[in-house]
């Protein structure tokens, strides 16, 4: 199709609506705080080149560049550019367009978005290489703007970093026109700190600015900065930025960048009860992505968040440590990607000066922007006055390995041209002369053997990879509810439609992949656990009761048993696997209190004739406390759901800013919850396992469970590595 909305994509493609579109629908219809938008697809942009034949010119184009310099690449964008200029839009394209403009809010302002087919994939994030263009109002611009962004396919940073990761240049592109959020204030948060992915993978980095994000985005601002422990929501940290500029829209309805006044420079941008919620919003986003570390951009309007896009961050690797630089400092700023290196320093006041850049140089600049990228691989370092650690330069820089100091404020003025210096990106400083660097490489274990098996929690498919497979011991949690809202409709009116069989292939397609990719290797589906407060935006969504506490109500295995068609259209799916030979498959059943929901289940299951085992979530203290019933009538494993459990037995709402500061997973009476259930499930040779995230941020609770006997741990995938060398360390201490 040519134009599509959200509500429309059953299954998103990315070769139709590129990496940035498939995340925004994905979290439309997940129910997120997403702008409303419609997507112009990759098939429109080759209709619109093959109707008025562009292709081979555009390939003469850049065949012809020489990706060795920088100028010509940019007069090859500028050639590329005149020729979309020039040439006129098919008639159903632009008619298409302009109706999805209509249904979007006639005459609306919005954000126009490039969303590139190469985008955002493994190890190449290729930020920024794309336009956007905001505040655009009105048929024409529109239909201006979208042309722009399909031009951009070809700038000469774009088509350099296709070149550099061995991409190809005759590629696609959709186009995305999002409702304009006229932000108070705006940033982007990383749900890991990407300075220190290892220790700081339970941490959230969050810059903010005044007005529009793109201030931010292109490094022209030093913005505040909030860490947030992911775990407890609590704020561990804040700096203050002096926001010297912010883009608004005028009343002329323009983008314009503007002085802030001087009583808001030095003011913290954003509330912290809004930190709070943000982080919220970030952390289940990235539990959304199967726990994979995620580059979140969001905005405020009259004190509402909303998200604008979100992307899986891809360098998180870390490469090297090093004992800490001495010697005469000459400018400190933020360490926006790790590590050190000696050379000369090149002032760069403008574009026209990248040529200045020799292999080697120590790049130094007012403010980076990703045109740069072609003269920062040349460079051994990068230094700006401005800009943070999610701007786009940083990001990229982290990818090309680049150490970068940002936020140093007067570079450009202390460090003189041609002046050797050393840049310690791991410390935010540079030294006077070429300083002597002592590194060595980090060593992170992955395939390290353990006694206690290290398993992986799952929702969707596609994250089930033989790599993965091939590294842990099986799937300690696969959830059945994100994988079933990726149609579109909530989980539950697939059998108020009567269309249990549709439920059941579903399940059958997306668990099957799961199972053939890990199989022999165990596979526990959690049957369906969603609250009635969840996935109110999907069709069918709006029909769930109203509950004063959704999160102590109607889910869980209480629903699937006053349902049965819900749990029966499961269990059929789980057969039919079974009978495949992906006899890998074992039922996990949550939120039970009481082993009469167990035998309810096997009733269930007798009925259509499932044999296959059962084991079930400890997340209700009663559960825990009655195991050996459990135990008795016949579980494979008990797996603790530690938040719920934390939460419940502690008697504490995890989601009260005000109470997070009890929220304890090795408070005393916790200890005894796990020390009970772990004891007796080996006493019956039950395996016991964990698959909340305690395991993921604390490696306390991991040696906590060690000790007590626990026989394997499932964590996120981000954590495996990590966890995975901390249970060898704890296991050779305990010998």
């Amino acid at each position: 199709m040519l134009v599509s909305f959200p509500k429309d994509e059953k299954n998103p493609n990315v070769d139709l609506l590129g990496g940035k579109g498939i995340h925004i629908t994905e979290m439309i219809n997940a129910g997120f705080p997403v702008p409303e938008a419609f997507f112009i697809t990759s098939k429109s942009y080759k209709q619109f080149v093959d109707k008025n034949k562009l292709k081979p010119k555009i390939m003469k184009i850049v065949n012809a560049a020489d990706f060795s310099s920088v100028e010509s690449l940019r007069n090859a964008s500028d050639e590329i550019k005149e020729l979309f200029s020039n040439v006129n839009y098919p008639s159903d394209i632009k008619q298409s367009v302009l109706k999805a403009y209509r249904e979007l809010g006639d005459d609306s302002f919005v954000a126009v978005r490039s969303s590139s087919v190469l985008e955002d994939i493994a190890k190449t994030s290729a930020a920024g290489q794309q336009e956007t263009f905001l505040n655009v109002k009105g048929d024409k611009e529109i239909l201006d703007s979208v042309k722009k962004c399909w031009a951009s396919l070809y700038t000469a940073r774009s088509m350099y970093y296709r070149y550099k990761n061995k991409q190809p240049q005759d590629t696609s592109i959709c186009v995305i026109i999002q409702r304009m959020v006229n932000s108070d204030s705006s940033g982007i948060t990383f749900t890991v700190d990407p300075i220190h992915p290892v220790e700081g993978s339970d941490k959230m980095v969050i810059e903010s600015c005044w007005g529009l994000g793109e201030t931010i985005v292109q490094g022209q601002v030093d913005p505040d900065r909030y860490m947030v422990d992911k775990t407890t929501g609590k704020i561990l940290e804040k700096i203050i930025g002096d926001k010297k500029i912010m883009r608004i829209r005028d009343v002329t309805g323009h983008t314009v960048i503007v002085d802030v006044p001087d009583d808001k420079r030095k003011v913290q941008v954003v509330k912290d009860e809004q930190i709070e919620t943000i982080a919220k919003y970030c952390k289940k986003i990235e539990e959304f992505y199967e726990g994979r570390p995620q580059d979140i951009e969001w905005a405020i309007e009259k004190n509402k968040v909303y998200i604008t896009q979100s992307r899986d961050i891809t360098t998180l690797e870390k490469k090297e440590e090093m004992s800490e630089i001495s010697g005469k400092l000459l400018v400190k700023g933020y360490g926006a990607s790790p590590g050190a290196a000696s050379g000369t320093v090149k002032i760069i006041k403008n574009i026209g000066e990248l040529k200045k850049i020799k292999e080697g140089d120590i790049l130094v600049t007012l403010m980076t922007s990703p045109d740069m990228v072609p003269a920062m691989e040349k460079a051994s370092a990068i230094v700006t006055n401005e800009g943070g650690a999610t701007c786009h330069a940083a990001i990229v820089s982290r990818e090309l390995g680049i150490p970068c100091i940002v936020g140093t404020k007067n570079a450009t003025k202390i460090l003189k041209e041609n002046q050797k210096v050393t840049v310690d990106a791991h410390h935010g400083r540079v030294f006077d002369g070429i300083v002597k660097i002592e590194k060595k490489k980090v060593k992170i274990a992955k395939n390290l053997k353990t006694k206690t098996l290290i398993k992986v929690n799952l929702a969707f498919p596609k994250t089930a990879k033989p790599e993965i497979a091939e590294k842990t011991d099986g799937v300690g949690l696969l959830r059945l509810e994100h994988m079933l809202t990726r149609a579109g409709m909530h989980p539950i009116n697939y059998v108020r439609q009567g269309k249990s069989d549709e439920l059941t292939k579903i399940i059958v397609d997306g668990v099957g992949k799961v199972a053939e990719v890990f199989k022999p290797k165990p596979v526990w589906v959690r049957t369906l656990d969603t609250r009635t407060d969840e996935f109110r935006n999907m069709k069918g969504g709006e029909l769930e009761p109203k509950e004063d506490n959704p999160m102590l109500g109607w889910h869980g295995i209480r629903r699937g048993l006053d349902e049965p068609e819900i749990m029966k259209a499961q269990l059929k799916a789980l057969k039919q696997l079974h009978e495949k030979g992906l006899k890998n498959i074992i039922v996990m059943i949550p939120f039970s209190h009481d082993v009469s929901q167990l035998r309810g289940v096997k009733r269930i299951a007798k009925e259509i004739n499932y044999t296959g085992g059962f084991g079930v979530m400890v997340e209700v203290p009663s559960c825990a406390l009655s195991i050996e019933e459990y135990c008795k009538e016949g579980i494979v494993f008990a797996s603790f759901g530690s938040n719920d459990l934390t939460q419940l037995a502690l008697g504490l709402d995890r989601n009260n800013q005000k109470l997070i500061k009890h929220f304890d997973e090795l408070q005393t009476g916790m200890k005894h919850i796990f020390k009970y259930v772990i004891e007796t499930c080996n006493k019956y040779n039950i395996e016991t396992s964990i698959c909340g995230e305690a395991p993921s941020n604390r490696e306390d609770i991991v040696e906590f469970l060690i000790k007590t006997g626990i026989k394997s741990l499932s964590v996120n995938i981000d954590a495996m590595d990590k966890v995975r060398s901390q249970v060898s360390k704890i296991e050779k201490r305990l010998k």
